[in-house]
């Protein structure tokens, strides 16, 4: 009888790996950010701007609950096929979005793009956690947030290139927001196919269907109403259906996990490992004030600062900077020292600085000092994700990698839902306020009477804008003299205070969690020469 051998990958052989993984990331990665740019001329171009979070709404729902599925399913049957999967079904959604006729067309076909986007991230960090030991595996984890900077770089220029041309061979130039994943994703399926043979030992499961389907039932109805409480009303009939029949799924999750124990979709077990629950943790709020706090920068530099969508997209670079400046040093030091507990500490302290900072930022603040902020915000992004995989990866037995990734990514990705929809809900909340306060503080001033009387145009503008259309479309800002604009300006950057203000005291919970971080010794070995070696030892040894 053959027993499966240690498997040790060289340095060239893992970098090959890692450019297949790379390709299947970058994919994810740049439709998060492409599609920011582009959502506004795609919903006018298809008669549904109402509807356009609805798209958004779908890719979401769908991505977020197959994220756990695939670390489950990919622990039972192996990495490579269902890596492969999640790419095609990506490249076929990105396809059928790019041939949208209408609005919900364009939702219906997002949904099957997020079921490919689920397993992407997950899996690929999974990858990476069964063929490198921790010792090791930060420093190649960097090379992850690379493709996350470069993503998000490149796609709010390449989405506002492809939205601002008319036609591109053919055809409207929006939709290769969607058919540029196509080429990419299949050579990132060639490389996959080509390189990524990893020993698999089947291990028969029961597959836990009712957790799945109690976790669709729960996710859904909470994360529709996340994305459109705002219109909906919070406490509307809708939004409180959406909440019992989340609660009931969220119970019937919990009491289907219980009675699968170890073969759950999410087992309890895995949950109650202190380094997983501090992980889930706080990758939770960590996707909160990261996505909650950074979605308002753009909206910060194109309105305040005037800039266009693809010019704010290049001033996040030194946002980028940051987070592989942090994630290379913490990879860097981990891999030499084989200490992680005090990364995702520092890293946290640098976000509660950060977002505190952010929240002293104005209306008349020299750009340069924002762009200081976001380095800082971007190393202490940088010094926490990677560490804190890492360290959930070594706490776990190797056959339990992917479920753990896969609760870790999924549990951030709930967090930054959760962040948006309560960022965004409290900015349009306070918004119209400190507008009116803003404009009323300016009426005393001789600068603005003067700036009216010279064009009455100008005040006619500004009672439509002020009328309500000034929050649903801010281009009029442009058509407004400075003085006249300031006011608004000034307004909408007191209201984000607001928002960065939540935002830092929900950091400060993450990093009071974060201490909670237990220091374990890292692995030498990878999950797979750990699984192969105790294989080994089960069969042909026998019992020690």
């Amino acid at each position: 009888m053959t027993h499966a051998k240690p498997v040790e990958f060289t340095h060239r052989q893992i970098l090959t790996i890692l450019g297949g993984l790379m390709m299947g990331m970058f994919l994810a990665a740049l439709d998060q950010t492409i599609m920011a740019t582009a959502t506004r001329t795609i919903a006018d171009d298809l008669q549904g701007f109402d509807l356009q979070a609805w798209a958004t709404t779908a890719f979401l729902i769908t991505s977020t609950i197959s994220t756990p599925l695939y670390g489950k399913l990919s622990d039972i049957y192996g990495r490579r096929p269902f890596f492969l999967l999640a790419i095609g079904i990506f490249i076929f959604g990105s396809f059928l979005c790019g041939l949208s006729e209408n609005m919900w067309q364009l939702a219906a076909f997002r949904a099957i793009q997020g079921l490919g986007a689920g397993g992407l991230m997950s899996l690929a960090l999974a990858i990476i956690g069964d063929i490198v030991p921790p010792r090791e595996r930060a420093k190649y984890q960097g090379f992850f947030l690379a493709v996350f900077g470069t993503a998000s770089v490149l796609g709010p220029i390449l989405g506002g290139f492809f939205a601002g041309a008319d036609q591109i061979l053919w055809t409207d130039g929006w939709r290769w927001v969607f058919y540029i994943n196509v080429p990419i994703g299949l050579a990132a399926m060639a490389v996959v196919a080509r390189v990524l043979h990893l020993p698999h030992h089947r291990v028969d499961h029961r597959i836990d269907w009712p957790g799945a389907l109690t976790l669709i039932l729960c996710l859904v109805p909470l994360l529709t109403v996340a994305e459109q409480g705002r219109e909906w009303g919070w406490s509307s009939g809708r939004s409180i259906l959406c909440y019992v029949i989340g609660v009931i799924g969220l119970i019937g999750f919990v009491l289907a996990e219980r009675a699968y124990k170890d073969e759950a979709l999410l087992p309890l077990a895995l949950l109650g490992k202190r380094t997983v629950a501090v992980g889930v943790t706080a990758s939770t709020i960590l996707g909160m004030a990261m996505f909650g706090g950074l979605m308002t920068v753009p909206l910060y530099l194109q309105i305040v600062k005037g800039s266009s969508a693809t010019l704010a997209g290049l001033q996040m670079i030194p946002f980028v900077f940051g987070i592989m400046g942090g994630s290379i040093i913490s990879g860097q030091l981990i891999s030499r020292t084989g200490r992680y507990r005090i990364f995702p500490i520092v890293g946290s302290v640098f976000m509660v600085v950060a977002l505190f900072l952010f929240s002293l930022i104005g209306a008349d603040t020299p750009l340069w000092r924002t762009m200081l902020v976001m380095v800082l915000m971007g190393l202490g992004l940088g010094s926490n994700m990677q560490p804190m995989i890492t360290a959930v990866q070594n706490a776990v037995s190797p056959r339990e990698i992917g479920t753990a990734t896969g609760a870790v990514t999924f549990f951030r990705s709930m967090g930054g839902t959760l962040g948006t929809a309560v960022f965004l809900s409290v900015l349009f909340n306070v918004l119209p306020g400190n507008i009116k306060d803003a404009y009323a503080s300016a009426r005393a001033t001789p600068e603005f009477q003067q700036a009216l009387a010279s064009d009455p145009s100008q005040g006619e503008l500004l009672k439509t804008a002020m009328g309500g259309a000034g929050l649903a479309d801010t281009s009029f800002l442009s058509r407004l003299s400075d003085v006249i604009a300031h006011p608004f300006k000034v307004g909408f950057a007191e209201s984000v205070h607001v928002v960065y203000l939540i935002a830092f005291f929900v950091m400060i919970i993450g990093l009071i969690v974060v201490f909670f971080l237990p220091e374990l010794p890292l692995s030498q070995r990878s999950a797979q020469q750990a699984r192969a070696e105790d294989e080994l030892q089960a069969t042909g040894d026998g019992p020690a």
